[in-house]
């Protein structure tokens, strides 16, 4: 569970974001990353259960740094409004298929899959999405899967890419350029021990998915 002051502190720094307010605030700001890094530290355990790779993940690996890159975006404000970390086998910054949780009040979600593709990566996953198109849509499309996260996200081609044959029935998801799933999370779920357990089930249903993203990644 989450603390209602970590909520508090993302709340009002939405309301505040400058280094003037940030820098009065620095200490509310350590105990807020660190109730989320607890979160995490405790959940890692959990999810090798049915994830083992990810044993010996550290929480503080995982953490998305809450200062934002300004230098080339219209929106200056130097903080992130929220909390964010990436439980991967190869790190936050890979693209190994992994979980993600994002902590905002109001706009929290949990997650993961692949994200930050390089070309070659892109036309592995495509090519296994092709070739196991059966097993691909199995996974996708199961009642638990579908109940949680409804369907796979990710930014797509226009037209599918070269050597792909545009009558298969997973063409849609064979043009994406990422493969990730999302669910929200409920205000009040935060605060309350639900909030782990609707984590570790998302994640768990979201496992096979990777399992497949994985295999194409690693051939």
């Amino acid at each position: 569970m989450i603390q209602k002051a970590t909520l508090k502190f993302l709340t009002e720094l939405k309301k505040n974001n400058t280094k003037e307010w940030f820098d009065l605030h620095r200490h509310e700001y350590e105990i807020a990353k660190k109730d989320f890094v607890e979160l995490i530290t405790q959940l890692i355990p959990k999810i090798a259960i049915f994830d083992p790779e990810i044993a010996e993940v550290k929480a503080k690996d995982c953490l998305f740094r809450i200062n934002r890159d300004v230098r080339f975006g219209k929106n200056k404000a130097p903080y992130k409004t929220n909390f964010g970390a990436a439980i991967s086998f190869k790190g936050r910054k890979s693209s190994y298929p992994g979980y993600y949780i994002h902590l905002e009040p109001g706009a929290s979600v949990v997650g993961g899959g692949a994200y930050l593709l390089m070309p070659d990566e892109l036309k592995n996953i495509r090519q296994e999405i092709d070739y196991n198109t059966e097993e691909f849509l199995k996974i996708i499309r199961h009642k638990s899967f579908k109940a949680i996260y409804g369907d796979v996200r990710g930014e797509a081609l226009v037209n599918p890419p070269k050597g792909f044959d545009g009558t298969n029935e997973a063409i849609e998801y064979i043009k994406q350029k990422q493969w990730y799933a999302m669910t929200k999370m409920n205000e009040e779920d935060l605060l309350t021990g639900e909030f782990e357990k609707k984590i570790l089930q998302a994640f768990k249903t979201l496992r096979p998915m990777n399992v497949f993203l994985q295999r194409a990644l690693t051939h």
